[in-house]
């Protein structure tokens, strides 16, 4: 086919590609997306992927696009589909793993179970063979009950597989068939119970049925991105977006080889969660990240900072604790070191043996001196202070050493081990490798996957890469940041909803819009300890929140956004694990939160959530339209998630990636703002990419806490002002200068000063004709 023209980026629209959405429903809503302002399609994994599948991050061998979404040819039609409404596209890939949740689905993963060490595929995963893996060198599968399940075992003589209720496995050539439990001890691979503390290979997190995969090795590259070659061969994507880059061995080495790859024509972005105060490694040869850092500071902004002690003392009420900085710092600490212990104990093991094994081959330090306990406690301290996913990065040298010194300062008990890990972490080789990735592994599952779910001082804050500690973000911060990233990465991604987010970009903000009436949410929250005890201090509060964030504009939940709560409720309190968990679900619990939810929305609780809705309602209306055109406006490359050009109320995925209605009218508010953001910056695309472009603009009166104005800048000429109000009514001027603007949705001319408070966003344009 011929190469598309490459439209020049300006924005991007994600799109969740299912079997019930394919190429061709993609296809058939090119002309609404085009309509935006959007400069390129941005799709979820198109691999081929386990069956059923609702997300395609377990994709499956052979690398291929997948036939439900339409295949190849299917993709070859959306790219020129999209090309003709110059639209480009990007596809968002998995090098760290596959899955392998039925063995059966997965044929690289089959043959390494029926063939072992033997199997020709057996270097793809990262499998601990070793004979002290706890099951005696063979891949330990966590898939039993108990250890008396073995006795529930049976075979499959014809299909030559060993079976397990639902779970099948295979036989390797010339297992006798007569004796289950036999045959199973004959196997490459040994079942154990699912909470043995066992587990024979690297995962993505802790899902057992995602398996990591060895980028590092040249024949694992080339088998895994063959798709990605084709795609690049013949021109069908303009840009690349790499999912969980930190789980691999050599994340720079291998964003390396990609961006070679791919070439430097094309984008490329990592889904790098960045610490509060980590910058993206100027090394790595991407575009930026996927935008979860500036998630952060768009909605910081939006937090009134005046009402944190209100919000700190009812947390306190009702929890016991202040759920600020100081109890987070220690609540983080804490539950890194329970996680190791609970989720992540096979991986911590692993990493011990190479410690031990690297200490003995330098022979500097006696690592038989130091007894396990010590070793695993030593580890813990260090997972749990670094604060990073991973410290193995060139921009953060010096990092772990420093957590290292800190740690022996705190706790001289641990001097030995402390030794032992210098000695070994800090040089490149398995220990630093294996530490890398079991503590982003922990940080993940301990931090948005627990603690953010067992805290509610404000649940807005709670999200991936959040800092809920941190009361909002000021303006200044806003800028200071926005400039720091626009310096170093330019096109780096601003996102506001994404699939993992905890909560769309609407719910948090109308959350965030309690903070501008903390008497109204005290009120509220003793309302509801009078009226509608809930069961558990910090899960009601914790879904309260979440119930003001979905409940419609006018009236009170309906059926579906009922069920909908339920269902985010099971999830939410099985992740805190206070209540009931994952793996010990307490169904009495669940029902009683269910029941709970029921009360508060048809009871006094929900009659004043929705007084409050109602006297707030065109507040937080602005709040919305203001929020979608800041996260549009800031400096880097924009994000549309699916749907969010209209109000959205989506919580937690699944929820997240509900069906669109593609036939609502565009006729509203939201798209109106995102059409005017996005023509602004189609026809200044310059501007929002340059490396200095990025200049505040002075701010005077007494809400300038509260406007965000900034100019964007291209050949050293501003080009675009931006003045966003984070709430109506703000009392501020804005200072523009000597410059003539014209204003994108009056058209009329503006200079000097410009007062705020009419709209909630507004764009101006240098006057080319002035």
């Amino acid at each position: 086919m011929d190469a598309p023209i490459r439209p020049p980026l300006v924005a991007t629209y994600r799109l969740q590609l299912t079997a019930d959405f394919t190429f061709a429903d993609a296809e058939s809503v090119l002309d609404h997306i085009a309509s935006l302002g959007v400069s390129h399609l941005y799709l979820s994994p198109i691999n081929t992927a386990a069956a059923g599948s609702t997300h395609g991050y377990d994709w499956i061998p052979p690398v291929a696009v997948a036939p439900v979404l339409g295949g190849i040819d299917g993709l070859r039609s959306l790219r020129r589909a999209a090309a003709e409404r110059g639209l480009g596209v990007v596809v968002d890939i998995v090098p760290n793993h596959t899955g392998v949740e039925d063995p059966r689905q997965n044929a690289w993963w089959w043959d390494v179970l029926a063939q072992g060490a033997a199997s020709e595929f057996a270097h793809f995963f990262d499998i601990d063979w070793d004979t002290d893996n706890g099951a005696d060198g063979k891949i330990a599968l966590p898939v039993l009950g108990s250890a008396d399940d073995v006795a529930a075992l049976e075979i499959d003589a014809r299909a030559e597989e060993l079976v397990f209720y639902e779970h099948r496995f295979p036989l390797a050539p010339g297992t006798p068939t007569d004796d289950p439990a036999a045959a199973h001890a004959a196997q490459a691979y040994r079942l154990v119970p699912w909470d043995s503390g066992i587990i024979g290979y690297r995962r993505f997190f802790a899902v057992n049925g995602l398996a990591g995969l060895r980028q590092e090795d040249d024949s694992v590259y080339a088998a895994t991105h063959a798709m990605v070659h084709q795609l690049v061969a013949e021109d069908l994507v303009d840009g690349i977006r790499v999912d969980h880059p930190d789980g691999l061995v050599d994340p720079v080495g291998y964003l390396t080889r990609l961006r070679a790859d791919i070439g430097d024509e094309r984008f490329l972005w990592v889904e790098k969660i960045l610490g509060t105060d980590e910058a993206l490694d100027p090394v790595l040869p991407v575009d930026g990240t996927t935008g979860y850092d500036a998630l952060r500071w768009i909605d910081g902004v939006f937090v009134d900072p005046s009402s944190e002690d209100v919000f700190t003392s009812v947390h306190r009420d009702v929890t016991g604790n202040t759920g600020d900085a100081a109890w987070l710092h220690d609540a983080e600490h804490d539950r890194k070191r329970a996680t190791l212990d609970e989720l992540f104990p096979a991986e911590r093991a692993r990493l011990s043996r190479a410690i031990r094994l690297a200490a003995r081959d330098a022979g500097e330090v006696d690592p038989t001196a130091v007894p396990q306990a010590e070793l695993d406690d030593t580890l813990a301290e260090v997972i749990g202070q670094l604060g990073v996913y991973r410290a193995d990065y060139p921009i953060l040298a010096g990092l772990l050493s420093e957590t290292l010194d800190a740690v022996r300062a705190a706790r001289p008990d641990l001097a030995a081990a402390v030794g032992l890990l210098r000695a070994t972490v800090l040089e490149d080789g398995e220990p630093a490798i294996r530490l890398a990735q079991v503590c982003g592994a922990t940080t993940a599952k301990s931090v948005e996957d627990n603690l953010f779910y067992r805290t509610a001082r404000l649940v807005a804050l709670q999200e991936v890469g959040g800092d809920p500690g941190r009361f909002g973000v000021t303006v200044d911060e806003y800028h200071s940041r926005v400039a720091t990233r626009s310096a170093d990465f330019p096109r780096s991604m601003t996102t506001s909803s994404t699939h993992d987010t905890k909560r769309g970009e609407d719910v948090r903000t109308r959350i965030i819009a309690l903070t501008a009436h903390p008497g109204r949410w005290r009120g509220l929250v003793a309302t509801m300890r009078s009226q509608t005890p809930p069961p558990d201090g910090v899960t009601g509060l914790f879904l309260l929140q979440n119930i003001i964030g979905v409940w419609p504009a006018s009236g009170s939940p309906d059926e579906s956004v009922r069920t909908r709560l339920h269902e985010y409720a099971t999830k939410a309190i099985r992740e805190a694990s206070l209540i009931t968990t994952w793996t010990s679900v307490d169904s009495d619990a669940e029902g009683a939160v269910h029941r709970w939810i029921d009360a508060v929305v048809d009871g006094p609780v929900g009659a004043e959530i929705a007084q409050l809705v109602a006297d707030t309602r065109d507040e937080t209306e602005w709040m919305l339209l203001a929020h979608k055109g800041l996260s549009l406006l800031t400096p880097g490359i924009p994000d549309v998630y699916q749907g969010t050009e209209w109000f959205e109320d989506s919580l937690v995925d699944p929820d997240n990636r509900r069906a669109i209605d593609w036939s609502a009218s565009t006729d509203h508010p939201k798209v109106a703002v995102v059409r005017q953001a996005l023509a602004a910056r189609r026809a200044n695309a310059g501007a929002f990419v340059c490396a200095h472009g990025h200049n505040p603009l002075p701010v005077t009166g007494p809400d300038a806490r509260r406007v965000v104005a900034f100019t964007a800048t291209d050949d050293d000429v501003p080009r675009v002002a931006v003045v966003v109000a984070t709430r109506p009514g703000s009392d501020a001027t804005v200072d523009l200068g000597s410059a003539e603007w014209r204003d994108r949705d009056t058209g009329e001319i503006v200079s000097g000063t410009l007062a705020v408070g009419a709209v909630p966003v507004t764009v101006l344009e240098r006057d080319a004709a002035r």
